[in-house]
Formats: C-alpha cells, sequence, structure tokens
C-alpha cells in the first residue's frame, strides 16, 4: 500500500481551505424596517456600496444612498407600495448601470433605459454606471469644432462647439425647449447623436416633443430619456446620469453626442425630495447643502476628448427655468458657474415678437469664436457690437430728443438686423445662408428696405441664391472663410435680387 506523506495531506488540506470560501454563494440579505414615499430604510446590508443596485421582491430595484452605522437608507426604483416592512433585500454587488449601444440609438426610454415605445425589446449587453469620474485635464482637447444650432441669433454671436456646456436659461414659455429642439433637427446627416432628457415634464408634452422628432426625421438618430412629471422622484433623479452615460458611449467610441437635460431645475426639486425623505441636512434656501456638487459632477462629465483617446465629444445643454427673470437665484447661479457661458430667452422679447427671444445683452459663450467657422466670424464680429450699440441708441432714443444723422442711421441699421435675427421655429439653417443674410445686414444692403420686408426679402433671397447662387453657397462652406472675391461675388448676387425685390413691390 502506498504510502501517503504528511506533507501531500497538508497540500490537500490548504487546497480545500482556500477553495471553501467560493464554493459557498454567500448572499449578503438585509430587512426593510420602515418605507415611504418611495424611501427604504433597511437593516442588515453591513458590507452595501454608496450608489449599489439593491433587488427588492416583486421585481423592484433600488439604490443604496445614504450608508448609516446601523441601516441603510435607499431609494425605490418604481412601484414602492408593493414592497412592506420585513421584506428581504438583497445586494447585487454591482454600482447602478444604464444600458447603452447603438441599439438605444431611436427609441424612448425610461431612466432605467427601459424602452416604453412600444418597440420590443432593446438588443444590447453593454451597460455604462450612471456615476463616472470626468475625463481628466490631460485627457481633454480644446473645443473648437462649431456644434451648429441652425439658429442665427446663437449660432453668429453665442458659438456653441462640440464638447461645451451652454446653459440655456428663462422663464417659462420662453422657447426654451424650442432652440434644443431646432438643433436636434439642424443636425441631420452632421455625425452628432442626440439624446433628449425630459426631466419632470407632461407626459403629453414628451409625447408631442417625439413626433416632433419623427416628423422631422430626427429620432433616426436621437434617443429620447423620459423621466415624467407622474414618475416617482427616484426615476428623475436619475435620469440626467442615465443620458449622460449613454452619451459617453458615443463619446468613447470616437463619435460626437449632445445631450440635453430639460429641465434641471426639476431635477434638483426631486433631489431635495429624497434629501428630505432621507433626512439629509437641508442647506440655504433648504436645499441640501450639496445640490451644486449634483450638476457640477454631472455637467463635468461633457469633453472633446484628446485623439489619443479617440477624439469624441459630449456636448452637454442644460436647461433652466427661471422665476420673472431672476437668475441670481440658487439654482440658476449655481449652473451658471458651472457652464461655459450661457443664453438669456427673455419674457419681453418673446412677447415682441423676437424669437428666438434671445437677450444678446446677457448671454455668453465662453469659448466663442473657436467654435465658429471663420467666415462666420468674420460677418458676425461687427453684428454683436451693433447690436449693443443700437439697444444702447434705442434707451436715449426713448426720450424722443433730436437725433443728428449718424445716430438715425445706426437706428435704422439695428431695426434691420433685430429684424433678420427673427427665425421661424423648426426652420433651422445652414451656415452658408446665415452667413449670407447677417453679410446683407452688416455691409447695409438692406438699409434702405421698409422694416416691415425685411423678413419677405429675407425668405426670397434664400430661393433666389438656392438657383441662382448655388456656386456661392457651396464656395462659402468649402473655404469657410470669405476673402474679397467671395465677397464681391456675395455683394453681387444681394444686388441683383434686391433690385428684382424692389422692382416687384413697386407692382
Amino acid at each position: 500500500m502506498a504510502q501517503i506523506k504528511a506533507n501531500e495531506i497538508t497540500q490537500l488540506i490548504r487546497e480545500q481551505i482556500a477553495n471553501y470560501e467560493t464554493k459557498i454563494a454567500v448572499d449578503e440579505v438585509g430587512t426593510v424596517i420602515a418605507l415611504g414615499d418611495g424611501i427604504a430604510r433597511i437593516y442588515g446590508l453591513d458590507k452595501v456600496m454608496a450608489g449599489e443596485l439593491l433587488e427588492f421582491p416583486h421585481g423592484v430595484a433600488g439604490i443604496a444612498m445614504n450608508l448609516e452605522e446601523d441601516q441603510v437608507g435607499a431609494v425605490v426604483l418604481g412601484e414602492y407600495t408593493e414592497i412592506k416592512e420585513g421584506d428581504e433585500v438583497k445586494r447585487t454587488g454591482r454600482i447602478m448601470s444604464v444600458p447603452v449601444g447603438d441599439a438605444m440609438i431611436g427609441r424612448v426610454v425610461n431612466s432605467l433605459g427601459q424602452p416604453i415605445d412600444d418597440k420590443g425589446p432593446i438588443a444590447t449587453d453593454q451597460f455604462i454606471p450612471l456615476e463616472r469620474l470626468a475625463p481628466g485635464v490631460i485627457d481633454r482637447q480644446p473645443v473648437r469644432e462649431p456644434m451648429a444650432t441652425g439658429l442665427k441669433a446663437i449660432d453668429s454671436m453665442i458659438p456653441i462647439g462640440r464638447g461645451q456646456r451652454e446653459l440655456i436659461i428663462g422663464d417659462r414659455q420662453t422657447g426654451k425647449t424650442a432652440v434644443v429642439l431646432d438643433t436636434i433637427i439642424n443636425n441631420k446627416g452632421n455625425n452628432l447623436i442626440c439624446i433628449y432628457n425630459a426631466i419632470g415634464q407632461k407626459r403629453s408634452s414628451i409625447a408631442q416633443v417625439v413626433k416632433i422628432l419623427e416628423d422631422a426625421g430626427a429620432m433616426e438618430y436621437t434617443i429620447v430619456v423620459a423621466a415624467s412629471a407622474s414618475e416617482p422622484a427616484p426615476m428623475q433623479y436619475i435620469s440626467p446620469y442615465a443620458a449622460c452615460a449613454m452619451g459617453e458611449y458615443f463619446r468613447d467610441t470616437k463619435r460626437h453626442a449632445l445631450v440635453i437635460y430639460d429641465d434641471l431645475s426639476k431635477h434638483a426639486a426631486s433631489y431635495r425630495e429624497i434629501s428630505l425623505l432621507l433626512r439629509r441636512p437641508p442647506g440655504r434656501e433648504a436645499y441640501p447643502g450639496d445640490v451644486f456638487y449634483l450638476h457640477s459632477r454631472l455637467l463635468e462629465r461633457a469633453s472633446k476628448v484628446s485623439d489619443k483617446l479617440g477624439g469624441g465629444s459630449l456636448t452637454a445643454l442644460p436647461v433652466i427655468e427661471t422665476q420673472a427673470g431672476d437668475v441670481s437665484a440658487y439654482i440658476p447661479t449655481n449652473v451658471i458657474s458651472i457652464t461655459d457661458g450661457q443664453i438669456y430667452l427673455e419674457t419681453d422679447l418673446f412677447n415682441q415678437g423676437v424669437r428666438p427671444a434671445v437677450n444678446v445683452g446677457l448671454s455668453v459663450s465662453r469659448v466663442g469664436g473657436s467654435a465658429q467657422i471663420k467666415a462666420m466670424r468674420q460677418v458676425a464680429g461687427s453684428l454683436k457690437l451693433e447690436l449693443a450699440q443700437f439697444r444702447e441708441l434705442a434707451a436715449f432714443a426713448g426720450f424722443g430728443s433730436d437725433l443728428d444723422k449718424a445716430t438715425q442711421s445706426q437706428l435704422n441699421r439695428g431695426q434691420r438686423l433685430v429684424e433678420i435675427l427673427k427665425q421661424g421655429q423648426f426652420s433651422p439653417l445652414p451656415f452658408s445662408k446665415q452667413i449670407l443674410i447677417i453679410f446683407a445686414g452688416t455691409s447695409g444692403a438692406l438699409d434702405d428696405l421698409a422694416v416691415s420686408k425685411v423678413r419677405e426679402f429675407e425668405l426670397g433671397l434664400y430661393q433666389y441664391a438656392d438657383t441662382a447662387g448655388t456656386q456661392i453657397l457651396s464656395t462659402i462652406m468649402e473655404k469657410k472663410i470669405l476673402d474679397d472675391d467671395l465677397k464681391a461675388q456675395m455683394s453681387k448676387l444681394i444686388k441683383e435680387f434686391k433690385e428684382q425685390f424692389v422692382a416687384q413691390q413697386a407692382k
């Protein structure tokens, strides 16, 4: 009989002990000790991670938010009415994640990435955590490429670049959503995936947005992440992070994405609700002290990454609703200080028929001309200055004093510039046509037209350029710079059309 050596026995016992842990599947289970308003307090989950996904009975999920000494405060995602005290809660061991991938494009999903458009399941096996670190300074590059909105007032004076964060701020009913929808529609064929995140809006409004995008053929490159007002606060709270994670997937696969958060005022309100239910200490204006961190860690993830990482970009357009134009309130100032500029939409301008109702004085893009094509910078450089001077003079002219000729001509020019910056909803323009009309305005070609005829002239000029000036429009887009020859061609085209236009008006 073969002799078994002592060291072999020791080796066998060691192997058995080493494999002992792996053979036993240990589920860490806790118990619900209190429940109410979508918040569950759980006892017994000692090793749970912050932000970890928890498994409640009846297929309900939750996120661990407050890690206290004797209990865990968790938010319940979905129907919490089915859960009761004493129910078991399991750890999943993974941080809350959402599905991402090309299969998401063209779909309407909820905050968990589940489809809500009755078009069947989404075939993707890739997931990205809701919360991720933003790329560091070394991993980024300067913002240089334009992210065209198709709106003359914005592309000429407050340009947005790919990888930028530009705030859209204004009272309710000033056209904030119209601006972002125009931007989505304008980027058809521009190699840009758009993600529209609706937070706390009525379901009917979200359905209307989806219909507008479908009618414009924009759903082919758009994802809609919806967290309507009827959904619980935790779903509204996680939805911007879910939308951001979906955008990061495209940025990290060397592509360009745009994510729109509409709007972050309602997001802050949902977070406030959760925080107060979790008994977190309220800070200034009864908001928790970390509401700045809430939005900064979201918006910092927008970036243009370095060529080494593929050169992709994620642009963010957060929307904030103000109360009676008060931009100095808590949340507006927070988001203004996080973003790279703001587009301020004003109720008075909107009511006067200036749409988009952009207040040129208070709006700014901190990326500025670097995110513009050179041709636009050439024609729009004088535009902002002339508009600013016009606003100053118009205020003085209101006193009714006699004006000298130079002042009168500046006022006349300003009135026509305001007219050419007006634009109908869902009719974005390519850069070439924007440059053509702004060139006409700033070169003085419209100065002798009646103000009421300027819009009619503009529409006619576009039609004329599409037939007689196609070569000029394509040259602008190819060269992206206006040399003397191109300026002369543009002046000639405008002059020819103006002669026809004036002759028609005289009949």
